[in-house]
């Protein structure tokens, strides 16, 4: 049986000054948990016998057999599975960030923790090491978030920061800066390269004007037919997967030929 105590200290970690007082978050789940293992420095975890029979050496500071009850009144799903665990929060460096050699996300007030949650998920999927967000973005490390981003946030990084001040940091380098915006230039046209930093805005405001003035790369998602109505704007985590898609898409190499099948050739 799990004591009141600790039950207390992990409900109280849905709150974000809760997480920052004792730098730690929660992750629930089989999947989750084991993907956040040996990546994350883990302090306790609560658990079904079952889920602790499937298990080798648990790299944890404290863990403690839980019944159905206990994970119950830990959790914060409608459906608790059978581990929780509180992490401890990871302390990233902003300034190993280089998108003069990489592709880098900034988020500019993106809101919702699910729509946060799908996008870390996106850049683990499109090879993304690396999310840079604004101090109004909502929190990596939120419960919700982290069970959005399905495991992505043990191999993504997201940082914090003065997002105007970070992209100031460039004006006098050669980085590409890119943004989403509805008189931008088609994607599908639009030469990308794979370096730089894509901003994607806020779900009801899109990206700030004084965030808009550092980007020099404007694009748009065409809709189609053009002629016709059509919804006002697209969720910011499926632009984002079609943005992160298409710059993919043009910079993929393809392998070299290495063997031809009888009776065909490369022409």
């Amino acid at each position: 049986m799990v004591s009141k105590n600790k039950l207390k200290y992990i409900r109280s970690l849905e709150l974000k000054k809760f997480r920052n007082e004792h730098k730690a978050f929660v992750a629930e789940g089989n999947k989750l948990v084991n993907d956040m293992l040996g990546i994350f420095e883990s302090e306790l975890i609560i658990a079904k016998p079952s889920w602790m029979a499937m298990q080798g050496d648990i790299p944890v500071e404290e863990l403690l057999v839980a019944g159905e009850d206990d994970i119950r009144k830990a959790s914060f799903l409608k459906n608790p599975q059978d581990v929780i665990a509180v992490f401890k929060l990871p302390a990233y460096d902003i300034h190993e960030v280089n998108p003069a050699s990489e592709l880098v996300l900034a988020l500019d007030g993106v809101q919702d923790p699910g729509n946060l949650g799908t996008i870390i998920r996106l850049a683990d999927w499109f090879g993304i090491a690396h999310i840079v967000c604004s101090l109004d973005t909502a929190d990596a490390f939120a419960p919700k978030t982290v069970q959005a981003t399905m495991g992505a946030l043990a191999r993504v990084k997201v940082h914090y920061t003065d997002l105007k001040s970070w992209l100031n940091g460039f004006s006098t380098q050669p980085v590409f800066l890119y943004g989403t915006f509805l008189e931008g230039e088609s994607i599908y046209s639009k030469e990308l390269t794979d370096t730089g930093v894509i901003i994607m805005g806020n779900e009801g405001n899109g990206i700030q004007p004084d965030i808009e003035a550092f980007i020099s790369e404007k694009l748009w998602i065409p809709n189609y037919p053009r002629e016709r109505e059509t919804t006002e704007s697209l969720n910011v985590a499926i632009a984002t997967a079609i943005v992160c898609s298409e710059f993919r898409r043009k910079n993929h190499k393809k392998p070299p030929y290495i063997t031809y099948t009888e009776g065909f050739s490369k022409d």
